[in-house]
């Protein structure tokens, strides 16, 4: 279904209050819980959760799951420390200090150094995500260095050069060569999760020693152009009842049609009407769980004329009809609520200092 990973990771976030992140950290007794000693600030009305795993000294591993708009956050930057980001699902946006923004789909993978990103905001396009974020301190890992890795004469400076040294960051488009190391690590049960992130891990640093710096050129909108995109986005998403056409988006938002279609399909993934019908439904989604609205309600209220128009395209999205989607969602919702808590709820999550 086309709404399945929106609803999974709903379900992995659901006993999360809106406004927190949760960090959970996965410790061994080689490196302990020491990484994690920098405050880093985060700001966000949305909700997500970080699993931090310690694959080898200097390098963490977080599974990553977002349902926000944007995550603002401040943090100690670092050259040395290459962050490096892989979107399974949703989309990410990057916008940096430098003044340019950054998108990911799926499939696709951002490196860059913590210096890069350090008072930044993180966008969701999409109002999801589920990634990895790998974390890498090149002169820890020169000290420390896996036997594969040494075996091969691995450079930790090439990379740095490569990867940390540009103000803006490289950004690799989805293929087969990313997929097949990242496609197996998620969804691992817990026992086979280290081995797989030791594997995989060591498998990327080989990939990225052996690429050519000119292939990895970043993919960039202006920061600019992507805040009167966000403009555009909100306008249409907070007058759901309206149906705008591209030329008067056009005429109001004094931007050429190519250019407007070209650049929201940059910073969203795809076209306007695509977008918003798939909006649509997902607002429709949440009413359905959240309210007591009657489905005809809702339908008007995400911009549908009749029910039954509104029931079409919400089966197309979903396989499932209105009616038949609330009833499976409060099982569901029900069922997952088994007492769980996070003690370590907080607007804030702690940083990991690599130095």
């Amino acid at each position: 279904m086309k709404h399945e990973p929106f609803i999974q990771i709903e379900s992995i976030l659901c006993d999360i209050p809106n406004g927190s992140l949760v960090l959970e950290q996965h410790t061994d007794d080689h490196q302990g819980s020491n990484l994690f000693t920098e405050q880093f600030e985060s700001q966000t009305s949305g909700k997500g959760k970080l699993e931090i795993y310690p694959v080898f000294p200097g390098i963490l591993l977080s599974l990553d799951w977002f349902l926000a708009d944007q995550v603002s956050f401040r943090h100690g930057a670092n050259r040395h420390i290459l962050e490096i980001t892989h979107c399974r699902f949703g989309r990410i946006g990057w916008n940096f200090k430098s003044g340019t923004s950054v998108y990911l789909g799926s499939g696709d993978l951002s490196l860059h150094s913590t210096d890069c990103c350090a008072d930044s905001v993180m966008t969701f396009p999409l109002g999801y995500c589920e990634g990895i974020s790998i974390f890498i301190n090149l002169k820890e890992l020169s000290l420390h260095m896996p036997p594969i890795l040494r075996d091969i004469m691995l450079d930790p400076d090439l990379l740095y050069r490569w990867f940390c040294l540009p103000e803006t960051p490289a950004v690799l488009p989805s293929g087969p060569d990313i997929d097949v190391i990242f496609r197996p690590l998620y969804g691992l049960p817990e026992q086979l999760r280290m081995p797989y992130f030791k594997l995989k891990v060591q498998e990327l640093l080989l990939y990225l020693y052996r690429l050519s710096p000119e292939i990895s050129a970043p993919a960039q909108v202006q920061s600019r152009q992507a805040a009167l995109m966000q403009e555009i986005h909100h306008q249409l998403t907070e007058h759901l009842d309206r149906r705008y056409t591209i030329e008067e988006l056009s005429r109001q938002y004094l931007i050429n049609t190519s250019s407007l279609k070209e650049i929201f399909k940059g910073v969203y993934g795809m076209p306007i009407a695509t977008y918003m019908k798939e909006f649509r439904i997902r607002k429709a989604m949440e009413l359905l769980q959240q309210t007591d609205d009657s489905i005809a309600e809702i339908a008007a209220k995400v911009g549908y004329e009749t029910q039954g128009k509104f029931a079409k395209a919400f089966k197309e999205f979903t396989n499932l009809t209105p009616s038949s989607y609330r009833k499976n969602t409060e099982k569901e919702i029900l069922s997952s609520r088994s007492g769980q808590t996070y003690e370590n709820v907080c607007p804030f999550f702690y940083f990991f200092h690599l130095d």
